[in-house]
């Protein structure tokens, strides 16, 4: 079996299923059969329901949160890091096009609108329970948590050049009202990722509820840019459905429309609701990806090639399948279009003391966040705090002459 494949082979062969390889015994990915787990996610909203309901125990309608941070963070860390999976040079063209990996991430969406319109349902008087408050609360954290999920699986259809699986990314985002981010996250924080210039790269010393408010101001601004330049210089004005982000947060508008018809606007703040706990989920994920990582700025002017160091990795087992390997983060930023089953574990990486979602937990008390992890930061530049991706203000007050 040869490692390169012509694009007549790709259109013609249908995608080569890596199970040939596997036959071959030359390579066997672990996880293969675990990525149908994936779209299994936003089942946690129906678990949180059907447990409420058959104990008529109120605390139940918080099992999704205590099952996608706290349970399962814990059993990761428990069960260590992944070992001896990392997919050889010669596989992974073909690996690439296997058509089995992209069942997770379509077939995702699926369950992600029916997790949303399930508790929609719920909200509007369904689902054979009477909800207290507390209760409608403990559902919108599970629906804003699976929106939270939907949004990775976004990020990886994101990155595709096919347009059916740009357009479904758009949909994935569509429950969070966060459809800038198909539109920054490509075209800006993949070029500028770790500078000053980048609202998604988070700063030394910086404590997750800032940078969230900065990075989605920060990034809807730079979105918006990005898609009138590319327009003016097609000659279409940016007020054009062709804009990516009217168009995508059209998708939402339509969407909250579509519900609040269907199921009546009593389900609107619950909407909006969930969709900040989805935008959250998503931007603290970005926040722990760079923590205090640097590019360096180069006599010319520019900024140091792009290189491992520059993200924080970590290679669990059960949060690699359900992140679809973007605790892998440095391999995914070498090479973006690599779909999430060829991204391979970065040995020189700075690793994490712990997986994405626990250390998401970790940075929700700044306080603990900053004891664990900006000591490793200062050593990644041998203790020079100004090597750190600072503050303009912090660089300033550092400066020996104060300007």
């Amino acid at each position: 079996m040869t490692a390169s494949i012509t694009p007549s082979d790709r259109r013609d062969r249908r995608l080569i299923d890596v199970g040939a390889d596997v036959a071959a015994g030359t390579w066997r990915d672990p996880k293969r059969y675990l990525w149908l787990l994936v779209p299994s996610a936003p089942g946690a909203v129906t678990l949180s329901w059907l447990l409420a309901w058959t104990t008529r125990l109120h605390f139940f309608w918080w099992t999704a949160l205590f099952v996608i941070l706290v349970a399962g963070p814990t059993a990761d860390h428990l069960l260590g890091r992944e070992k001896g999976d990392r997919a050889p040079d010669h596989i992974l063209a073909e690996l690439q096009q296997d058509r089995f990996y992209r069942f997770a991430t379509h077939m995702f969406l699926p369950t992600q609108y029916l997790a949303l319109a399930f508790g929609c349902w719920v909200w509007a008087g369904g689902g054979w329970v009477t909800l207290t408050f507390t209760d409608k609360l403990g559902l919108m954290v599970a629906v804003g948590l699976s929106g939270g999920i939907a949004n990775n699986a976004a990020h990886e259809l994101g990155h595709r050049r096919d347009r059916a699986e740009r357009w479904l990314s758009k949909l994935a985002l569509a429950q969070s009202w966060y459809g800038q981010f198909y539109v920054e996250h490509n075209r800006g924080h993949h070029v500028r990722v770790a500078t000053p210039e980048d609202p998604a790269s988070a700063r030394f010393g910086e404590n997750v509820y800032f940078f969230v408010v900065r990075s989605v101001v920060g990034s809807t601004r730079s979105a918006w840019r990005l898609e009138t330049k590319r327009l003016g210089r097609q000659g279409h004005s940016r007020w054009s459905v062709r804009n990516d982000v009217l168009n995508a947060w059209l998708l939402s508008v339509i969407l909250f429309a579509g519900l609040a018809l269907w199921f009546r606007p009593v389900v609107l703040p619950w909407l909006f609701g969930q969709a900040l706990i989805g935008i959250f989920l998503l931007e603290a994920m970005n926040y722990l990806s760079h923590y205090g990582l640097r590019r360096q700025k180069l006599p010319s002017g520019r900024y140091e090639r792009l290189r491992p160091t520059h993200s924080w990795n970590s290679n669990t087992v059960i949060m690699n399948v359900f992140l679809l390997h973007l605790q892998r983060h440095s391999d995914h930023h070498v090479d973006p279009s690599h779909r999430y089953q060829g991204i391979r574990h970065a040995e020189d990486a700075p690793q994490l003391p712990s997986n994405y979602t626990a250390m998401l937990v970790l940075s929700l008390v700044p306080m603990l966040w900053r004891r664990v992890m900006d000591p490793r930061v200062l050593a990644i530049y041998g203790g020079d705090v100004r090597l750190t991706a600072l503050s303009p203000r912090q660089l300033k007050r550092l400066a020996p002459d104060g300007s």
